[in-house]
């Protein structure tokens, strides 16, 4: 009780002084960020200006087109695994938000920024069992401080194959493409049956051919190295079955043993939350009985929001203002998938007239957004600092975003070529803020004490991720 009293008590202090937050601008500019998170040729309408064309060569050396996609960071390396992480984490939002989008006109944008994923990864599939997962070598690329319209760095691609598999990397692109067929089916029935049509044979690649993306395309293991392949295996079949009903996909996730156990974060690296938050809402709506390893998976996602908002056994971290809290790098990120799934889940729950039996409690399911908004709220600047983790909202945001393309001068405006070295001396020492503000962009945030170092050395909390920014996303339009 006591420590309940006290985080009220910050509560209202954090609050007090501190305007309501606009979750729909928040909304509008973390789509923005998406913009500047582009590779390839840019649309003309681009709202990113500061940005140009890049990597025109992408896949060229290997005679296949993999011009597009995504830049995961503050890099320029195309990395699959997280770029298709967050492309099912806004095809999520969409699929469950969708008329949310709509009522604050953003669902055309919220769709292009998939599209941008999906048209890559129809390119990087060009056919059953080759997948290309890497553009770019992840060591020359963080020797090198330049923009991504300036690269001379190796841009070789990596692939995985029958020989050469890669189960966590097949199984998460084929999720992300099951789940936008379902964002895309009212308004791109043609479109969408194409993405169902890779993400079938991306799940029978992944499930016949098993392995480690790491161990096929070894560049990745310092930076997106996977930790096993079953929950990717398992989310690919989860999000098929949403998509087509079939009962294939089902039997899959029946097996005894194969709901993932009770977790303790929803990340990149690990889906067996979002599988079970996907697998408890067939429980709810009665599609499976509520029994055996169905039961399984809807108490383990149960459990798990339960010690998010701290009415569980086992509940996470959380900072001295309260924000949860996972580790030194990229915390922020796992606060927002969390959050994602609890927002998602209070919704299934409305929806089926049910509540959620915590060990401490009882939880109503508008309890669980309001618990959301305090997290979002956190992040938009109700925090000790009163600093916004996202970039460009609010008057006070992170300035010296470790972000290559935002700390150099734009090329729009000065298109002398930066070299690899002189952008580390030029622009990366630099002590004044970023010359280009990267809208939108959630920084990776605090450490557990509630502080921030708003230095571009400091990747472990100035960088951010489009895998962070694909959940709040998702969040700001269920909150708006």
């Amino acid at each position: 009780m006591a420590s309940g009293l006290v985080f009220l008590l910050l509560f209202v202090l954090l609050h007090q002084g501190y305007a309501a937050s606009n979750y729909g601008l928040a909304l509008t500019q973390s789509l923005l960020y998406f913009e500047a998170q582009r590779s390839g040729k840019l649309p003309h309408n681009q709202r990113a200006k500061w940005r140009g064309d890049s990597g025109l060569q992408d896949g060229r050396v290997s005679g296949v087109d993999l011009v597009g996609g995504y830049y995961d960071a503050g890099d320029n390396v195309k990395f699959g695994f997280p770029m298709a992480f967050s492309i099912t984490l806004l095809s999520w939002g969409v699929v469950e938000f969708g008329a949310r989008f709509s009522a604050k006109h953003e669902l055309s944008n919220a769709l292009a920024a998939i599209k941008w994923g999906t048209d890559y990864f129809i390119k990087a599939h060009p056919s059953p069992e080759v997948l290309y997962g890497e553009v770019g070598d992840g060591q020359s690329d963080h020797a090198c401080w330049m923009r991504p319209e300036d690269m001379t760095t190796s841009r070789a691609a990596y692939k995985i194959d029958a020989a050469h598999p890669g189960s966590d990397l097949a199984g998460e692109t084929a999720a992300a493409m099951a789940a936008a067929s379902i964002a895309f089916r009212r308004t791109n029935a043609s479109y969408a049956n194409t993405l169902l049509g890779h993400s079938k044979q991306l799940f029978d690649f992944a499930h016949n051919h098993r392995g480690l993306y790491s161990d096929s395309i070894p560049d990745c293991k310092t930076f997106y190295k996977g930790s096993g392949y079953e929950d990717e295996l398992s989310w690919a079949a989860a999000w098929l079955h949403h998509a087509t009903g079939d009962k294939f996909y089902l039997d899959f996730l029946s097996s005894p043993g194969s709901s993932g156990g009770q977790q303790s974060e929803f990340s990149w690296d690990d889906k067996y939350a979002g599988v079970q938050t996907l697998v408890a809402r067939l429980v709810l709506d009665g599609k499976v009985p509520n029994s055996g390893v169905w039961a399984e998976y809807k108490n383990n996602i149960e459990q798990f929001i339960c010690s998010c908002i701290q009415k569980g056994n086992t509940n996470i971290k959380r900072t001295p203002a309260g924000l949860l809290w996972w580790y030194d790098q990229s915390s922020l990120q796992y606060v927002t998938s969390s959050m994602l799934l609890t927002t998602i889940y209070s919704d299934y729950l409305a929806n089926a007239s049910a509540n959620l039996q915590c060990p401490r409690g009882t939880v109503q399911p508008s309890e669980l957004i309001s618990f959301a908004r305090s997290q979002v709220d956190y992040i938009l600047g109700a925090n000790p600092l009163r600093l916004s983790y996202t970039v460009g909202y609010g008057r006070n945001y992170p300035k010296q975003v470790h972000h290559r393309g935002a700390s150099i001068v734009s090329i729009k405006k000065d298109p002398t070529p930066v070299g690899c070295g002189e952008g580390y001396e030029r622009w990366f020492s630099s002590k004044s803020p970023n010359p280009n503000i990267l809208l939108g962009a959630m920084v990776a945030g605090p450490n557990s004490n509630d502080g921030y170092n708003d230095t571009r050395a400091n990747n472990q909390q100035t960088e951010p991720a489009t895998t962070g920014n694909a959940a709040l996303i998702g969040v700001l339009a269920r909150v708006a």
